[in-house]
């Protein structure tokens, strides 16, 4: 992910593009990333609801692992 956000380190950033040319359906799995972070930057979210926040919160207090 780091790739795809620009924040990789330059060796990690060799690497890949190394790994792209060797093979193509890794480059092509990136390009697929890269289309579905686009799409989804477009998507207009919502806050979920009062009362869905306050579920989830009780069925994880109700949940809790042990220490």
């Amino acid at each position: 992910m780091s790739y795809l956000y620009n924040e990789a380190s330059p060796a990690v950033v060799a690497a890949i593009e190394k790994a792209m040319v060797e093979d193509p359906t890794i480059k092509e799995q990136l390009e697929l990333l890269q289309f579905s972070m686009k799409h989804l930057e477009r998507l207009k979210l919502e806050s979920p609801s009062a009362e869905s926040v306050q579920a989830i919160l009780k069925y994880a207090a109700s949940h809790k692992k042990p220490d």
